[in-house]
């Protein structure tokens, strides 16, 4: 398996308990793929560069984990398709 992150950015407005529910989620899938999760790293909330769906701060997460291609497709997918998650990305990480 492969060494990868993922950052993703959250709608500012959610409750706690909704924020820690989304971060699971993606955590699910990882897991439900074959991968493993190293790092959970919250940022919290922070200023967007632009606004998008009319807001300005979003909730920032960064997760480390290794994973094959199965992951990623999943990731990309849950990214596309959740409403109150604004923006995903999953990078390779070098050795």
């Amino acid at each position: 398996m492969k060494a990868y992150e993922t950052l993703f950015i959250t709608s500012p407005l959610l409750l706690e308990e909704e924020q820690k529910a989304m971060t699971q989620k993606v955590l699910d899938v990882i897991a439900s793929k074959g991968g493993e999760v190293e790092n959970v790293d919250e940022w919290g909330k922070k200023r967007l560069a632009y606004e998008i769906n009319k807001q300005r701060e979003g909730y920032y997460t960064l997760v480390n984990f290794k994973g094959n291609n199965d992951v990623l497709d999943e990731l990309n997918h849950i990214y596309k398709i959740t409403e109150d998650l604004y923006r995903g990305i999953v990078i390779k990480l070098e050795k």
